[in-house]
């Protein structure tokens, strides 16, 4: 049924999750997006508890453990690291579903679609986008400004290695994200 992809992180299919919500009427489907994202699309069954605010620990008082607990994000990668902090606090019948919210809308899963807003993604562009054109105007000006540039360069290098983006988290909080 699921299968392991390292050494602290199972997962599980969409299709593999539609059947389990088939045989148990209300799977516990954990979405870690943002806020926003969530409200544009998610699984019909799924609750929102983004990464940012996941708590493994009280989560868990809150629920049987005995029961599985599935993770979904956008594509995988926020599940993954959602999934890394059940394990490390301990709770190992936590699954990621592959392919997040994009993989289970194309294998038919029941979802809920909210108003269309700017993805995450994109805002980061924007602003990364922008602040490598002004660290390069200002750098004209006094070159010290084309470190801004260079901080961002650096950043983006760090969020495509690690899957990690400080810029992503830190929009996610963002009054307009809510």
């Amino acid at each position: 049924m699921a299968t392991a992809t390292s050494t602290t992180t199972t997962t599980i299919s969409p299709q593999q999750l539609l059947a389990a919500a088939s045989t148990a009427p209300n799977p516990d489907l954990i979405d870690v997006r943002t806020p926003m994202e969530y409200r544009e699309v998610h699984v019909e069954f799924a609750r929102n508890v983004p990464l940012d605010q996941l708590d493994p620990q009280a989560l868990m008082q809150s629920r049987s453990t005995t029961q599985p607990l599935y993770v979904i994000c956008k594509s995988g990668g926020r599940g993954r690291q959602a999934c890394d902090r059940f394990h490390a606090a301990g709770y190992t019948n936590v699954m990621n579903v592959e392919g997040g919210t994009q993989a289970c809308e194309q294998a038919g899963l029941p979802v809920v679609r909210g108003k269309k807003a700017m993805s995450l993604e994109r805002q980061v562009r924007i602003a990364a986008g922008g602040l490598v054109l002004i660290g390069v105007g200002l750098g004209f000006v006094n070159s010290l400004f084309f470190g801004i540039s260079a901080f961002v360069g650096a950043g983006l290098m760090f969020a495509g290695i690690t899957d990690y983006c400080g810029m992503g988290m830190m929009l996610a909080r963002m009054p307009w994200n809510k």
